[in-house]
C-alpha cells in the first residue's frame, strides 16, 4: 500500500519529507510485534500513528485501547494496567481486570509513558520481556500477548538522566522509534489542513466554507503553532464559527491567534551586550561604595566642625560639590533622598558655641542627632524668611529640592510664611 494511500485511509494530510518518513517506517514496522516509541510534541498526532500500525498489523481484528498515562493517579494505575485482587486495597470490593489481561492479543498504546511511576515501569518492564504481570494484591503470575505502542512529547533520555525514567525500559521501548515532525516545520502543509479542516466544519455547521487571502495564509504560515495540529484545528473551527466573512484577512485572523510569536522567544545576550551590563554593574558598585565613602567623609567633618566650628567655612565649598554631584535629580534622587547636613551656616562673630570636650564625649551618640534635626528645622525657617515664603528660591537657596523642601515642611511641621 503506497503512502498516499494510507493518508487518504487515516485522513493524514501533508507531503512533508520527515512526514512521509514517519509514515513509511509505521507501515514498514506494522506488520511486526515489534515495540513502538513514537516521539512529538503534543498535538502532532501521535495517536493517529498508533491506530495506523494496529490497523496493518496482524492484530487488527483484536482489541485496541489507548491509555493516557499522565491522566491516571499515581495510586491506581497499576490496578488499571494490570489488574487487582478483591480488598487488594481500601476501596477494591471486586476483583478487576487490567487493560494487559482484557486487550490480550491487541495493542494497547500508552500515550505519555514519560509520566509512569518509577513501579510501574518495573511492572511494564517485565510485560515487555516476559509477557508476564501479576494483578495488585495477587502472587500469581498471569500470561498476556499484548503489544506495547508507547509515546511521548518529552525527551526520556533526559528523563534517564535524572532517574525519572529507567533506562533500561527506555532502551526496550524505543526498539523502533518514530519521530513525528511537529506544525512548525511542515511550513507547506500548514494551508493544505486549514482548509481540510475547514471543509470539514462547513459539513458539520452546514455553513459555506471559509477562505484566506494571501496575507492571512502568510500570517498562518508563520504562526509557530506551539499547539501544533490540534491548535490549527481549534483555530479553524473558531473561525468557521464565529466569523462573518466567509474570506479572511490577516487582520481578523489575528483575532484568533494567540500572541506567541515573540514572547516565547528566549532572549538571547551577546557578548557584547553581556560586558555592557558587567560594566553598568560595575559602575553601580562603584558608585555605592563612593557613596558610603563620602558619607562617612561627611560625618568625619561634620564632628570637626562641631568640634571646631571655625573649620565650617574650610569644609563648606567641598561638602556642597560632592552634595550637587552625587545626589543630583538626573542622577540618585529615585534612589536615595539626599543628606544635607547643617554646616554651611556662617559663623557670626560673638555667637560662636563653645563645646567643652568632656562634654561632648559625654552626649554624643545623643546630642548630635538631635542637633541636626533642630539645626536643619532652623536652616529651612531662616531660608524661607530670607526669600519671604517663596519655596522654590529657598529650596535652592538650601541645595535641596522643592519637592524635598515640601516633605520637610510637613516632618516639622513648619507652616508656610
Amino acid at each position: 500500500m503506497d503512502l498516499q494511500s494510507i493518508k487518504n485511509r487515516f485522513g493524514i494530510i501533508g507531503n512533508s519529507p520527515e512526514l512521509n518518513y514517519a509514515l513509511q517506517v509505521a507501515v514498514q514496522v506494522a506488520n511486526t510485534d515489534l515495540t513502538v516509541l513514537i516521539i512529538g510534541d503534543s498535538g502532532v498526532g501521535k495517536e493517529a500513528f498508533s491506530s495506523i500500525i494496529h490497523t496493518l498489523s496482524s492484530r487488527k481484528h483484536n482489541p485496541f485501547i489507548a491509555v493516557n498515562c499522565g491522566a491516571i493517579p499515581e495510586g491506581t494505575i497499576d490496578s488499571e494496567l494490570f489488574g487487582h485482587e478483591k480488598g487488594s486495597f481500601t476501596g477494591a470490593v471486586d476483583a478487576r481486570k487490567g487493560y494487559f489481561e482484557t486487550v490480550n492479543g491487541g495493542t494497547i498504546f500508552l500515550d505519555e509513558i514519560g509520566e509512569l511511576p518509577l513501579g510501574t515501569q518495573a511492572r511494564l518492564l517485565r510485560v515487555l520481556e516476559a509477557g508476564e504481570y501479576i494483578r495488585v494484591g495477587s502472587s500469581k503470575v498471569q500470561k498476556t500477548d499484548v503489544r506495547v505502542v508507547a509515546a511521548t512529547n518529552k525527551d526520556l533520555l533526559q528523563l534517564v538522566q535524572q532517574n525519572k525514567f529507567r533506562e533500561d525500559l527506555y532502551y526496550r521501548l524505543s526498539t523502533v522509534p518514530i519521530r513525528v515532525p511537529s506544525l512548525a516545520s511542515r511550513k507547506d502543509d500548514i494551508v493544505l489542513l486549514f482548509r481540510k479542516f475547514a471543509s470539514d466544519f462547513a459539513h458539520k455547521y452546514k455553513t459555506a466554507s471559509v477562505q484566506l487571502d494571501d496575507e492571512a495564509k502568510t500570517l498562518l504560515i508563520s504562526y509557530p503553532w506551539p499547539g501544533n495540529v490540534r491548535e490549527l484545528k481549534n483555530i479553524a473551527e473558531q473561525v468557521s464559527v464565529l466569523s462573518e466573512n466567509k474570506t479572511i484577512g490577516a487582520k481578523e485572523l489575528s483575532r484568533y491567534l494567540q500572541p506567541y510569536s515573540n514572547n516565547r522567544l528566549p532572549m538571547v545576550i551577546s557578548p557584547q551586550d553581556q560586558h555592557e551590563f558587567q560594566n553598568e554593574r560595575e559602575l553601580l558598585y562603584k558608585l555605592f561604595f563612593d557613596m558610603k565613602k563620602d558619607v562617612n567623609e561627611l560625618k568625619r567633618m561634620f564632628l570637626e566642625v562641631l568640634q571646631n566650628p571655625s573649620l565650617a567655612t574650610e569644609h563648606a565649598e567641598l561638602i556642597d560639590n560632592i552634595r550637587q554631584i552625587k545626589t543630583s535629580p538626573e542622577t540618585l534622587q529615585p534612589v536615595v533622598q539626599p543628606v544635607h547636613f547643617p554646616i554651611t551656616q556662617p559663623v557670626v562673630a560673638n555667637h560662636t558655641p563653645v563645646i567643652h570636650e568632656n562634654e561632648f564625649q559625654e552626649h554624643e551618640e545623643v546630642e548630635e542627632v538631635l542637633n541636626i534635626i533642630e539645626k536643619e528645622k532652623e536652616l529651612i525657617l531662616k531660608a524661607l524668611i530670607k526669600h519671604k515664603g517663596k519655596r522654590r528660591d529657598a529650596a535652592l537657596d538650601l541645595g535641596i529640592s522643592e519637592r524635598t523642601l515640601y516633605r520637610k515642611l510637613k516632618e516639622y511641621d513648619i507652616e508656610d510664611l
